[in-house]
Order: C-alpha cells, then sequence, then structure tokens
C-alpha cells in the first residue's frame, strides 16, 4: 500500500516550487490533494499535472493571511475530497516583500493554517500538520559581501526584508514546537521542515545572477542546490506512518548548511 493511500492533504503555495512538488509527489503515495495558492490558475496548473498522472487532486485559490479564506480552504477540502489528514502550511515569500507582507504570510499564515486546523483535525481522530520553516528560522542568514565601492548604495529595505524573513522562519519554528505539545496527546503531530537553497521561483532572481548561485553553492557543503523534490519527499515522510513518533521538531534538509 502507498504510504499516503486513503488520506486527504490540503497543501498551501502549491502553485509552484516545494508547494507543487509536494502535491504531486503525496499525490504519487496515494493522497487525494486539495492544492491552494494565491494563484489560482498556478493551483489549477497543478490539479492537471495530478490528475493527467492518475492521481485525485482538486484546486483553489487562497489568502493564507486571511483566517476566513483558511477556514472555507478547510471546508472545502473535506466537502470535495473528505476529512483532512494532512495539512502542509508551505506558503510563503522571500525577503523582498518588506516587514509587513513578509510576516503576515511565512508567520501569521502558518499561525492561521495552525490555530484552524489543529482543533479541525483532533476533533476528527488526529492527524498532521507540517510547517515549512527554513534554514533562516535556525541560524542567521548569510549574505553576499558588500563591495565598500557600493555601500553608499546599499537597501535598506533589503536589510529589512531579510530581517523579516528571518524572524519569520523562527517564528514558525516556535509554533511548530507549541502546537505540537498543545496537540500531541489529541492526535495530532506538527513539524517543519527547513529548507536550505532550493531551486524554486522564490530563489530565482538571486540565482539570475551566476555569482549569487555560486555564493549558495559554496555556502552548501554538498555543493550544490537542492532540488524541490527533495523537500517534497520528506514532506510525504513526515506526513506517513513512518513518522508516527516524530513530533515537534523542524528537521533542516539543507545539504549540510546548518553543519557549519
Amino acid at each position: 500500500m502507498s504510504k499516503l493511500e486513503g488520506k486527504v492533504a490540503l497543501i498551501t503555495g502549491a502553485g509552484s516550487g516545494i508547494g507543487r512538488a509536494s502535491a504531486i509527489h503525496m499525490a504519487q503515495a496515494g493522497a487525494a490533494v486539495m492544492c491552494s495558492d494565491i494563484d489560482s490558475q498556478a493551483a489549477e496548473g497543478t490539479v492537471a499535472l495530478i490528475n493527467e498522472a492518475g492521481g485525485r487532486a482538486d484546486g483553489m485559490g487562497l489568502d493564507v493571511t486571511s483566517a476566513q479564506e483558511m477556514q472555507e480552504a478547510m471546508k472545502r477540502t473535506i466537502s470535495n475530497l473528505g476529512d483532512i489528514n494532512v495539512l502542509f502550511n508551505n506558503a510563503g515569500v522571500g525577503s523582498g516583500f518588506g516587514w509587513d507582507q513578509t510576516i503576515a504570510v511565512n508567520l501569521t499564515g502558518v499561525f492561521h493554517g495552525l490555530s484552524i486546523g489543529a482543533p479541525l483535525l483532533a476533533e476528527r481522530g488526529g492527524g498532521v500538520i507540517i510547517n515549512t520553516a527554513s534554514i533562516a528560522g535556525m541560524i542567521a542568514l548569510m549574505t553576499p559581501p558588500v563591495d565598500e565601492d557600493d555601500e553608499a548604495e546599499a537597501d535598506p529595505d533589503a536589510e529589512a526584508g531579510i530581517g523579516a524573513y528571518v524572524a519569520a522562519k523562527h517564528g514558525v519554528v516556535g509554533l511548530t514546537k507549541q502546537f505540537a505539545i498543545n496537540y500531541g496527546s489529541q492526535g495530532v503531530r506538527v513539524n517543519a521542515i527547513a529548507p536550505g537553497f532550493i531551486v524554486t521561483p522564490m530563489t530565482a532572481e538571486f540565482r539570475a545572477e551566476q555569482e549569487g548561485e555560486d555564493f549558495l553553492i559554496d555556502l552548501t557543503p554538498m555543493g550544490r542546490l537542492g532540488q524541490p523534490e527533495e523537500i517534497a519527499s520528506v514532506a510525504t515522510f513526515l506526513a506517513s506512518s513512518d513518522a508516527s513518533f516524530i513530533n515537534g521538531i523542524t528537521l533542516p534538509v539543507d545539504g549540510g548548511y546548518t553543519a557549519r
């Protein structure tokens, strides 16, 4: 039997990158998947890929910064696919969106999923919640050195964006621990994944210049960037009974970055 046979998963940020790869991977493992994304067309694109491969999926637009929309997403998932067994709070933005938006999506969005999803899963016999954190939730991010000649042109908004990203992802790690403690005895496991530098649309701008990509690779002991599928397989593992006694952890999948 496939690892997630008969399970239903709701994934946020499923329109691209880690979210799309995870939706496809969980569907291949037997789950019916609700693919949600702020970009509803991108979500439907993921649905099409799953259904064309013989899986079962539905899609919808979802702004995770809205608690009401999160609640509606869970209701729609239950109505269209069945009781939710797996919630993957994956939606996120990079460091280029400023403090308010970065915190709203990357931290408040995860809180909405947890605060609405955990009691729902508990009421229905338990389940699994996975949060996308980051290596930036475990340590401070290294940034490329600034040329002394360019210091006057340094962008204070970029500095604030990185700070917001790090703060939000540290918050996700904390929320993961707290909800794991609060709901573990009610049959709900809560864990987080801390991706390193992954080849996704979120990192595309940084990777556009060879110097930027080389900087990321040099920071990674394995000497390469990760692929979304390498995060997706970990998400499927955490969602499955193979991880039945894993609760409250943040698992780095980073090519050794945090081992430094």
